[in-house]
């Protein structure tokens, strides 16, 4: 073999292994949104699991409030099916609706000192706090986990690989206009 065999050999071999890494770097991104999802979809599942049992200490001593309970209901719904269907846009209007609903219902609570009272309420009220608080921690990695893959598969020469493999962009996971504004504090205690 001749010198030139050899070297063309050692750059065909280079680029072949340079290009195994960019793929498997790429695959370590599209699974690493997999996985920040999946992270969102546990503390949704457990919220999810919380509410019926919020709505029901809540009906005990609401009789005159069913329209917001019934909101509650509708959105936790809304939010159930977008999960299902792993459609994120969908899943970030149906939450900006359910937290519009519980913020209603946590506000209307104060009309109703027995209510805040109650020992179950209260567990519950902070239970599903912890877990919003958690939701949006885990939204924002998510967000971060799309951001890195989305980048990767547009900057040169991951490009090459993502066009030619059919990687695709994932969604962000963002809020919609509602979440963006200024709470109307007035409109939630009237």
């Amino acid at each position: 073999m001749d010198m030139t065999s050899i070297i063309t050999l050692i750059i065909a071999a280079f680029l072949l292994m340079y290009a195994v890494t960019l793929y498997n770097n790429l695959v370590a991104l599209k699974h690493s949104v997999s996985k920040h999802f999946s992270n969102i979809d546990v503390l949704l599942k457990q919220r999810h699991d919380e509410l019926p049992k919020l709505v029901e200490t809540c009906r005990q001593y609401m009789q005159y409030e069913q329209q917001t309970l019934e909101n509650v209901i509708e959105a936790r719904s809304m939010v159930a099916k977008a999960q299902a269907r792993r459609d994120v846009k969908a899943l970030g209007e149906a939450e900006t609706t359910l937290r519009a609903g519980l913020g209603n219902l946590f506000a209307l609570a104060e009309n109703y000192p027995d209510l805040k009272a109650d020992s179950s309420f209260q567990h519950l009220q902070q239970r599903i706090t912890a877990l919003e608080n958690g939701i949006a921690d885990r939204r924002e990695s998510y967000n971060e986990a799309v951001n890195n893959n989305n980048v990767r598969i547009e900057q040169f020469p991951d490009v090459i690989i993502a066009r030619f493999l059919n990687f695709e962009a994932f969604d962000l996971l963002e809020f919609s206009e509602e979440e963006l504004k200024d709470v109307d504090m007035k409109a939630l205690f009237k």
